[in-house]
């Protein structure tokens, strides 16, 4: 069984990447992207700062679009395709391992289908982690494993294209690995409960899904959306507490006494 899944890997996480970004193109991709978009700007415009920054441009909208932060930034890979879909927004060429970028810098950080393709989401984390400022907001979004989408994937990954030859990791693993790192979570959300058909009319026919679905299995959504914030580590030193040590006299009860220095 673990042989089995093992070949459901990628070959390559650049091809991976485009293959995604061509994914999301056609159906049932395009649907999707455009629920996601949604769900993603509502996020962003409760958020504030100096820096916003999204990681990877394969899902072909602006998500950034709501968001109420002036200075915004994309990085791309270097051997990518650059598709500039954000407005405003400076591009930068760089690995999601290895960010060029100084610590405590950036407010807010979107990771949209990041993880499922990287070489090493704990290393993604972990620059994340470094150049958030603290108090600041990452967003991540995913495919949810405990989904019929990640029933798809057990269907439609030996083909080992994408999406469906990525690592599906379940929100509850992405807020493990954020509290390890400092993260506390403010709010873990699932949405697109559509099975993944190719034929948009279908698609739009079984919009009645997202309803039901976010009122009666909402843990069951094909996406899911984590927002976490960077602690700010405390610096106030504890004092401790100096208790008198007890003695015992000969004949006497108990008292307190002082410790005795030479």
């Amino acid at each position: 069984m673990k042989g089995w899944f093992s070949a459901y890997t990628c070959r390559d996480s650049r091809q991976a990447q485009e293959q995604l970004a061509d994914w999301f193109e056609r159906e049932p991709g395009n649907t999707l992207a455009t629920a996601e978009q949604q769900q993603i700007n509502g996020v962003l415009a409760n958020l504030f700062g100096y820096h916003l920054m999204q990681i990877g441009d394969a899902v072909p909208r602006d998500l950034l679009a709501d968001s109420r932060i002036r200075h915004r930034m994309v990085m791309l890979r270097p051997d990518g395709k650059a598709r500039p879909r954000v407005s405003e927004a400076g591009l930068l060429t760089a690995v999601p391992e290895q960010m060029p970028i100084g610590n405590d810098l950036v407010d807010v950080i979107l990771c949209p289908h990041v993880l499922e393709f990287a070489a090493s989401p704990h290393e993604v984390l972990r620059e994340v982690e470094r150049v958030l400022i603290p108090e600041g907001h990452v967003v991540i979004a995913g495919f949810n494993p405990w989904s019929i989408w990640g029933f798809a994937r057990l269907l439609m990954g030996w083909q080992r294209r994408a999406p469906w030859c990525g690592k599906f990791y379940s929100s509850g693993r992405i807020r493990d690995w954020l509290s390890l790192l400092g993260f506390d979570t403010v709010m873990t959300r699932t949405f697109f409960f559509r099975p993944p058909f190719s034929h948009g009319g279908l698609l739009e026919r079984l919009d009645f899904l997202d309803r039901a679905g976010s009122r009666w299995w909402s843990m069951l959504g094909g996406i899911y959306i984590v927002v976490a914030k960077k602690r700010v580590a405390t610096l106030t030193p504890i004092k401790p507490r100096w208790r008198p040590r007890r003695s015992l006299l000969h004949g006497k009860l108990p008292e307190a006494t002082a410790r005795r220095e030479k």
